[in-house]
């Protein structure tokens, strides 16, 4: 098992130099502190004795490649997280949104499904959840499997719960969720209009028209090349009028895009607003 100190700067800087000539992933935007700490996790699960060892793997093992940038990537999340977000979504975002007759909301990158979860809470407390489709996609199958599950650590849920609230929760959020030893399930009515699937938004295109796109937190570690293209994945799966959601350090302004679009306020929610 490695010492973290062990592994040298210039050695996190040769992994990330080789992981984006390979790969097309960026990482050299990515906080350092947090690569090496996940790279050192990555060490530790995988059983490598050096980091020349990981490194050798990474660059000549395609599926350790793949299985590397998951680990590398795996969005750690909370439900509400952010509630001034999900607060505007439900103020702002979802009056609008209710006058279609069938709502499709894609949350890329939902990784563990919290997110997911979150919106469909807020559906039905709007009284939309009937005629919604939430679609969570992750390049990562393990942790769509755990979202899946619907099982959460009951640890969590109290932090869940403030968040609700501060999103303007007015239920007792325990009414969702059953409680079992350490972890809760969330109620199955949840995952009704729910549909998780693979899907890698480096490589894979667009799968149907949305009237909303959450994508909080994931383009951080892409470069911006690689944001313009996924970009333009989103505005390709955008209806006309229909909402961009972004996380706090992520924006549209700079993107050859984001003169079609508006921001409908400060929680980096942006509205198509120009067919193009």
């Amino acid at each position: 098992m490695l010492e973290p100190s062990i592994i040298k700067d210039e050695e996190v800087e040769h992994l990330i130099k080789d992981v984006y000539e390979l790969y097309g992933y960026d990482f050299s935007q990515y906080s350092r502190a947090s690569f090496r700490r996940r790279i050192n996790r990555i060490c530790v699960i995988d059983k490598f004795t050096s980091f020349a060892e990981l490194r050798y793997t990474v660059l000549n093992d395609p599926d350790y490649l793949k299985h590397f940038i998951e680990e590398i990537t795996v969005n750690v999340t909370e439900m509400f997280r952010d509630p001034h977000f999900f607060k505007a979504l439900r103020e702002k975002i979802l009056p609008q949104l209710g006058t279609y007759p069938l709502i499709r909301i894609w949350v890329a990158g939902c990784s563990t499904g919290e997110e997911a979860y979150s919106i469909a809470i807020l559906l039905k407390e709007a009284g939309l959840y009937h005629k919604s489709l939430i679609y969570g996609t992750d390049i990562n199958p393990s942790v769509l499997e755990k979202a899946r599950s619907g099982v959460f650590p009951l640890q969590q849920m109290k932090l869940y719960s403030e968040n609700y609230i501060l999103s303007g929760g007015k239920k007792d959020f325990s009414d969702y969720y059953t409680a079992n030893y350490d972890s809760v399930r969330f109620d199955k009515s949840l995952q009704e209009k729910l549909i998780l699937s693979t899907h890698n938004l480096v490589s894979d295109s667009s799968f149907n028209s949305f009237q909303l796109v959450i994508c909080r937190n994931v383009l951080i570690y892409f470069d911006k090349p690689l944001q313009e293209r996924v970009f333009r994945l989103f505005d390709a799966s955008l209806e006309n009028l229909g909402f961009l959601a972004l996380g706090s350090k992520e924006t549209l302004r700079f993107s050859n895009l984001g003169k079609y679009y508006h921001q409908v306020d400060d929680q980096r929610i942006w509205k198509k607003v120009d067919h193009h």
